[in-house]
């Protein structure tokens, strides 16, 4: 039976969003502007208004999540993005895999930070939330839902599957509720998929933030007093943006079987480009604090690393992309509201901007090439170029759609290799990035001139020189081009090492910040020239196949083929596939996949064996098991050396409908490498299709070929008991035995021939690894001979490719060491912030 209510409900807390927001935002504006007379009763509803928003935002996820936790598959977000077979945390991802989904993330995030502005900014609260509700009312139209005459604003999640559908049953029978829904994009069936998501959309709320307190200063025409407020949350926000981008890359790297962490997507970019804008804000920020200069340059460049953020969602939610990026959503009929969402709060900016320009306060001081001003100001200018050069060609579809709609006609496509064409760039803009943090920090605590800046760079640059020799030396580091990034890299780190030494010496270490973060860009930059540069593939096809026609030259060359059982040498590891297993609740590890066989219920199979791991029994043999996700398979791929197993690996694999073989990789993880495995292709033993029957007579004790193994008859007994068969009084059954060598494995093959008064029943065996299906078809009592009757199929095997990624950790490291930056620089800024609160100055 259809439940309407929880829909209607959902539907009915977005209107109540939307309408407070707009309430909230119009009170706002009378707090701001009242007399101190009447401030505080406007303040009273204004807050009242805020809260009622926030409680029908955290209602419209509730609603959305029982819907799709309660499998009510009559709705259409949870029929597109959701199934019976999913765990919960999968549920959850489901959430947000649909753009209003993400949107309503979006909300309750901005509802979170807007409950901590009011309680934490008493004089800055009017104008701050006056912005914040004027956003979240223009968020939640994105998921109103209705439509006017011609004219759609927003989707709406809650609705029914049978007013989206076009479907024939729905007019037979328009209570009909589908069984099960589509489920979660494969890609996205991943635990960074379940905290990625909800910390990007953290960082794109938190860029509101420092953007609301920017208006609200030109608004209040306080224009410098805005940077203290605004400055922690500044910080927070690039951290948090920051840390999304990292688990992205992450996320990318143990899922994605492209062998990389990032790969110049036009979403990755428009995430990128707001980055590298607010952490140049987050400079001339600071700047201005220490010496008054680079304000004007501080709000251009927090009010672009907002619009940036909008720009962002305008590109990837639009459909403008969808031709470019994988990643892009479709089109929901929501572009011209992002659209306008963008160019009304950059009208807004501009308009308030420009009024007060000439009212904005400014340094007359020239800024010495030997000055602190002058080094941020080379270095925010470099960020600047590095977020232009990506974001215009990243536009270029964007471009393409507006001279459409004005009836022209453009040509200009994006580069066709991403890769290459952002690197190229991106990487000297990196270098140069990362010689002016070293040098920059030197300026930052004291005051330099010529022959003090060379004394203090004497003793980083001799060290440094030393340590990027060693690594230039073991490393086997001869390109001219990944010397200087070494170089680069090694200098960063040891010039901020030696800040920091100072700083902690000092026992500062909350002005350490700085230096932490600068020490990890040193470490990313080292970290992407190892495992980008140098990243050694180890499974190279020495066998002259061509495993895939619509394979590049390149995929041939780097998968190899893998049999099962049978080794092969792969440079210094010898590499033997083992079979296919599952992941089963209850069980570590994983479990063969011929040890069950799959029942009718989601994610159900039976044990046809006991389930034992280590020798503990977890499962015996007729048990129902649930299995985690029935449709991944995890392939056992063993490396040797010489006799030794070094380790075991289980990349995973998936046949999908729609999307073809969904490959995730896995990794044996050293201190100063990865080998990386994913599976290219798979042979298809779920429905195989078998060669032409064969008949081999054969006595107990006598050896044959079975698609050409040696097979032995070992005996035939008669049993009292068959596996999934009731005998009766009077059945005879005769089990044959059959034992194969694979390389190292015995197989046993026992078909049995069953006679029930004038019938005969013939119970095959199936050995999926071998492909060979057996059955007794015959017993010549009078030779003593069995008619065996077999069937073949492809031996199971895997096309798999393996690479080495050296320092690969050398580069997560050093952005944890970057967040550990941010962290303490968020963490000394709201310190200040509390002091000022003190004294009653915010």
């Amino acid at each position: 039976m259809i439940n309407t209510f929880i829909g209607n409900l959902g539907h009915f807390m977005v209107i109540l969003a939307f309408v407070s927001a707009l309430v909230s935002a119009v009170s706002y504006y009378y707090y701001t502007h009242a007399s101190e007379l009447d401030k505080p009763s406007w303040k009273n509803f204004s807050r009242i208004t805020f809260y009622i928003h926030g409680f029908a935002a955290v209602s419209i996820a509730f609603c959305l999540f029982e819907i799709i936790y309660n499998h009510r598959f009559e709705y259409f977000y949870a029929y597109s993005h959701s199934s019976k077979g999913l765990p919960v945390h999968y549920m959850i991802s489901s959430f947000w895999e649909g753009q209003e989904g993400a949107f309503i993330l979006w909300i309750f995030w901005d509802v979170v930070l807007g409950l901590i502005i009011i309680h934490t900014n008493k004089f800055w609260e009017g104008p701050v939330m006056l912005v914040f509700a004027l956003v979240q009312a223009f968020l939640v139209s994105m998921i109103l839902g209705i439509v006017i005459g011609d004219l759609k604003i927003g989707s709406s999640p809650f609705m029914l599957l049978r007013d989206v559908s076009e479907a024939p049953i729905f007019q037979i029978n328009p209570d009909y509720i589908p069984e099960d829904g589509t489920g979660l994009n494969p890609l996205l069936q991943n635990i960074w998929m379940v905290i990625h998501p909800p910390t990007l959309f953290l960082g794109y709320a938190s860029t509101l933030v420092p953007f609301a307190f920017l208006i609200a200063g030109l608004t209040l025409k306080r224009y410098s007093e805005w940077i203290r407020p605004a400055l922690p949350w500044a910080i927070f926000s690039a951290m948090i943006l920051g840390m999304g981008i990292i688990m992205g890359a992450y996320w990318a790297y143990v899922t994605l079987n492209f062998g990389g962490y990032w790969n110049w997507d036009p979403v990755e970019n428009a995430v990128y480009v707001p980055w590298l804008i607010m952490v140049a804000a987050i400079h001339t920020m600071i700047t201005f604090k220490k010496s008054s200069t680079a304000l004007k340059t501080s709000m251009v460049l927090v009010i672009a690393s907002f619009i940036l953020v909008l720009y962002a969602t305008f590109l990837v939610r639009s459909g403008v992309l969808g031709d470019s990026s994988v990643h892009s959503f479709t089109d929901l009929g929501l572009s011209g509201q992002l659209l306008i969402y963008m160019l009304f709060f950059l009208a807004i900016a501009i308009f308030l901007t420009v009024k007060e320009w000439k009212n904005i306060p400014t340094s007359e001081k020239e800024a010495s090439v030997y000055s602190r001003e002058f080094w941020i100001f080379i270095g925010a200018t470099t960020l600047a170029l590095m977020a232009f050069q990506v974001i215009v060609p990243t536009s270029i579809p964007a471009y393409n759609a507006l001279v459409e709609i004005f009836g022209g006609l453009s040509n200009l496509a994006p580069p066709a290799d991403q890769i290459g064409f952002y690197t190229k760039f991106q990487l000297w803009f990196a270098v140069a990035l990362a010689l002016l943090t070293g040098v920059g920090q030197f300026f930052w605590w004291n005051k330099m001139s010529k022959d003090d800046l060379k004394n203090a760079l004497v003793t980083p640059y001799i060290i440094s020189m030393v340590f990027a020799a060693i690594i230039i030396t073991l490393g086997k580091v001869y390109d001219i081009t990944y010397i200087v990034i070494v170089i680069t890299g090694a200098f960063t780190i040891v010039a901020n090492g030696t800040i920091l030494l100072k700083l902690l010496k000092g026992k500062t270490f909350k002005l350490a910040g700085g230096s932490l973060a600068h020490i990890g860009l040193g470490m990313i930059l080292i970290g992407i020239m190892f495992s980008s540069g140098y990243s050694d593939t180890i499974s190279i096809n020495m066998s002259g196949l061509t495993y895939k026609k619509d394979w590049e030259d390149e995929l041939n060359k780097e998968n190899v083929l893998l049999w099962i059982n049978k080794p092969l040498q792969m440079k210094d590891y010898e590499v033997i596939y083992r079979g296919r297993y599952k992941k089963v609740v209850g069980v570590p590890g994983y479990v063969k996949a011929d040890a069950m066989e799959s029942l009718e219920g989601i994610n159900e199979a039976l044990a046809l064996e006991n389930i034992e791991v280590d020798g503990k029994t977890y499962f015996q043999k007729g048990d129902t098991l649930d299995l985690v996700l029935e449709e991944n398979s995890y392939f056992k791929v063993e490396y040797y050396q010489g006799e030794e197993l070094k380790f075991t690996l289980f990349p995973m694999s998936q046949p999908n409908p729609t999307m073809g073989l969904i490959s995730s990789p896995d990794s044996k993880k050293y201190l100063t490498k990865d080998l990386y495995t994913h599976v290219s292709a798979i042979n298809d033993y779920e429905e195989p299709e078998w060669n032409d029957d064969q008949f081999i007579n054969a006595a107990p004790g006598e050896q044959f070929f079975i698609n050409d193994f040696v097979t032995q008859f070992e005996s035939a007994d008669v049993v009292n008991e068959i596996d999934g068969v009731a005998l009766e009084e009077g059945d005879i059954a005769v089990k044959a035995v059959l034992s194969i060598m694979d390389y190292d494995v015995r197989k046993e093959l026992s078909p049995v021939f069953l006679i029930r008064g004038n019938q005969v029943g013939k119970i095959d065996y199936i050995d999926h690894d071998l492909g060979i299906k057996v059955e007794v078809d015959n017993i010549v009592p009078e030779e003593n001979k069995f008619v065996f009757k077999v069937n073949t199929y492809q031996k199971d095997y895997v096309v798999m490719k393996a690479a080495v990624k050296p320092m690969i950790n050398v580069l997560w490291l050093g952005t944890v060491i970057m967040l550990i930056g941010f962290s303490v620089a968020i963490y000394r800024r709201f310190d200040e912030f509390q002091k000022m609160k003190a004294k009653g100055l915010e």
